[in-house]
C-alpha cells in the first residue's frame, strides 16, 4: 500500500475520487497529507473534513517543508497547476495526470479546458487521458497508464471534459496500484531504453 501526499489547485474532485475508492478498498493506498498552492481551494476543506492534514503551501519549498514531516511514498498532483519541484528523495515519486494521450496535446500551457479545446478544434475523434510520473518539463516523465474515449463529431469542450474526466476517475486509482504492484523504477526503467 502506498503512502500518498496529494497536491491540489480546485475543487478536490479528484481527492474525493481517492477518498471513495481508498475507503472501499479498490485503491491501494492511504492518503498521509493534502497540500494545495490555492489558499481558497475546495479540495483543502474537503480534505479537512474527510480527516486528513490539510495545508496551503504557494511553493514548491514550503510544500516540501510540510511533507517533511509525513512519511509518503509517493505525491500526486490531482488538479495541481503549478510545476512541482519535489525534494530529492522523492524525485521519481511524483504522479500526474494528464486530460489527453501524451504526446497529443500536452506540455506547458495544456491543462485542463485548454487542452479540451484544442481537441475539439483539431476535429480528433478519440481523447483520453494519459498518468504519468512527472519530472522538471510539463508531461514528458514516464507513462504509467493511459485510457481512451470515443468522440463524437458534435462534442464540444465541455462534452468532451466530461467524458474524459469519467475515464480519468477509474484510470488515475488503477495506475496508482499498478505503481504499488510493480515499484516506482519499474516505470522509469522501462522508457528510454
Amino acid at each position: 500500500m502506498l503512502k500518498m501526499a496529494v497536491l491540489l489547485s480546485g475543487s478536490g474532485r479528484t481527492l474525493d475520487n481517492f477518498h471513495e475508492r481508498i475507503t472501499d478498498g479498490r485503491l491501494a493506498a492511504a492518503i498521509e497529507v493534502v497540500v494545495s498552492d490555492v489558499k481558497e481551494a475546495l479540495g483543502l476543506e474537503k480534505a479537512a473534513n474527510y480527516g486528513y492534514p490539510a495545508f496551503h503551501a504557494p511553493t514548491s519549498a514550503e510544500t516540501n517543508r510540510i511533507l517533511k514531516d509525513y512519511d509518503v511514498d509517493i505525491i500526486v498532483l490531482a488538479g495541481y497547476l503549478k510545476l512541482y519541484t519535489p525534494p530529492d528523495d522523492l524525485k521519481k515519486a511524483v504522479i500526474n495526470i494528464h486530460p489527453a494521450l501524451i504526446p497529443s496535446f500536452c506540455g506547458k500551457g495544456f491543462y485542463g479546458h485548454h487542452v479540451h479545446s484544442a481537441v475539439r478544434a483539431k476535429g480528433c475523434t478519440v481523447s483520453g487521458c494519459t498518468v504519468h510520473f512527472a519530472n522538471e518539463r510539463y508531461d514528458e516523465g514516464p507513462i504509467i497508464l493511459q485510457k481512451s474515449v470515443d468522440l463524437e463529431y458534435d462534442d464540444d469542450a465541455d462534452t468532451i471534459a466530461d467524458k474524459v474526466f469519467a475515464i480519468e476517475c477509474e484510470t488515475f486509482p488503477e495506475a496508482i496500484n499498478r505503481v504499488d504492484e510493480k515499484g516506482i523504477e519499474f516505470f522509469w526503467k522501462r522508457v528510454g531504453r
